[in-house]
Order: structure tokens, then C-alpha cells, then sequence
């Protein structure tokens, strides 16, 4: 591997990391990059995942004071999480790579238009919240849904925390954003621990490029939790749909 492309995909991992703890689509940076420089689909799906596990424990210790009190309302959460991921990942390496080509650039598109979307969901959700009584328990259609989620995080992963967001907006009515995102820093981190696992005994993982990933997403999942807050929305939207454009092209 060549220094530029070291930077190349070290530099990728902190932009994931950020992007996962602040929103979640780093996938779409991640993938791509991996892609450019040669790797193949599913080698790069495998190594991107178990390289974004670090970043999502970073950003997790970084929403700390929004995770006290969830403890029991997570564990359900969590264990969906877990089972859907173990699912996902057993679909990845059970189906053939030529599926893997042609399903995902539909998963990348999906992932774009809910990155599109965002700004009217954030409002239908705030709007959704104001005024009613917190729900303390997703309950078992929010259960079911974030059980999906891992599945499909599982499998891919793009867009899988503005999906989770989504879900559980919309089952912990009252709630806070902030602590919603929080809890989906989680969740998403359990779905790539376990597709990782999965993935280091069962298929190819090109260690030196998740090595690369993981240590950027580690410091990416920092700057997420204490800065990322900060970062225009719309541009952060355009450039995540800009590289999702060029994964789709890349594929096809």
C-alpha cells in the first residue's frame, strides 16, 4: 500500500467516525475510498466494518451523560441489535459478491434519499415528540424495526444510524434528540462489533486497511461526540450524497 493511499483511507476513517457518532452514513465514505483503491467489493464491505467498530466506541464514551438512565431500555434494543447484525453478516458472506453488486447500489440510493430527507423527518420526528408524553420502551414494533436495522447494518450499513434515528424517534416518543442519538451510537456500534466478529473468522478482511479505518474513526468518534454538533447540515448532506453518487457509479 502506498502512503497516498494510506492517507487516503486513515483520512476517510476519521471523516466515518465523525459522521457515524454525529448522524451515521460514514459507510459512505469509507466504502468508496476502499473501492478506489482497488478493493473488492465484499473485501471492502468486511474490512470497513470491523475498521468502524473502534469509532463507535469512541463516540459512545463521548455521549456518556446522554446514555445515564438508558440502561434498561437498551437492553432489548441491544439484543435485537445483536441478533440482526449476526443475521446480516451471515447473508454478506452466505450469497454470492455478484448479489453483493447488484444489491447494494439499491442500498446506497435508499441511504441517499434518507440522507436527502433528513431535514423533513427530523422535523415530522420533533414535531411528532412536542407535546406528548415520554415513551420509556421502543416496544416490540420498535423492537422489530431495530432488529431490521441490524440486518440490514449487517449486511451493509450505509445509513444505518439515520434509519435507527428514524425508528427510534418515532418509538421514544418525548424523548430527547440528543439522547436518541446517543443511544443509536450504540446500537450501530453493537450491529458492526458483531458483523465484525462474524467477518474476522469467516471471510477476508484486509487488516491493514481496517487498521487504518479504525484508528480514524477512533478519533473521529471523539471529534463527533465534542464537535461535530457543530457541522453545517447542508453541507455535510451534499458531500455524503456526492460520494454515495460516486460508490454507485463505481459498482455498477
Amino acid at each position: 500500500m502506498s502512503l497516498p493511499h494510506a492517507l487516503g483511507i486513515f483520512g476517510a476513517g476519521i471523516v466515518a467516525g465523525t459522521i457515524n457518532t454525529v448522524v451515521g452514513s460514514g459507510t459512505l465514505f469509507t466504502f468508496p475510498v476502499l473501492l478506489a483503491f482497488g478493493y473488492a467489493p465484499v473485501t471492502a464491505n468486511v474490512s470497513n466494518t470491523v475498521g468502524l467498530v473502534p469509532g463507535s466506541v469512541s463516540g459512545a464514551i463521548g455521549y456518556r451523560e446522554e446514555l445515564r438512565g438508558q440502561g434498561r431500555r437498551a437492553l432489548p434494543l441491544c439484543t435485537a441489535s445483536l441478533f440482526g447484525g449476526i443475521v446480516g453478516a451471515i447473508l454478506l458472506l452466505s450469497l454470492p459478491p455478484s448479489a453483493f453488486k447488484t444489491i447494494v447500489p439499491g442500498f446506497i440510493a435508499v441511504a441517499l434519499v434518507m440522507i436527502v430527507l433528513q431535514p423533513r423527518l427530523s422535523r415530522a420526528l420533533a414535531k411528532r415528540r412536542g407535546g406528548t408524553r415520554r415513551r420509556e420502551r421502543a416496544g416490540p414494533i420498535g423492537t422489530a424495526a431495530t432488529f431490521g436495522s441490524g440486518i440490514y447494518g449487517g449486511y451493509f450499513g450505509a445509513a444505518q444510524g439515520i434509519l435507527l434515528l428514524s425508528i427510534l424517534g418515532l418509538s421514544l416518543e418525548g424523548e430527547e434528540l440528543q439522547r436518541i442519538n446517543a443511544l443509536k451510537v450504540v446500537l450501530a456500534g453493537l450491529v458492526n462489533l458483531v458483523a465484525g466478529v462474524v467477518f474476522v473468522f469467516s471471510a477476508h478482511v484486509a487488516w491493514l486497511a481496517a487498521l487504518l479505518i479504525a484508528i480514524g474513526s477512533t478519533i473521529g468518534g471523539v471529534l463527533g461526540s465534542r464537535y461535530g454538533r457543530r457541522l453545517p447540515p447542508s453541507a455535510l448532506r451534499a458531500l455524503i450524497v456526492a460520494v454515495g453518487i460516486f460508490a454507485i457509479v463505481r459498482l455498477l
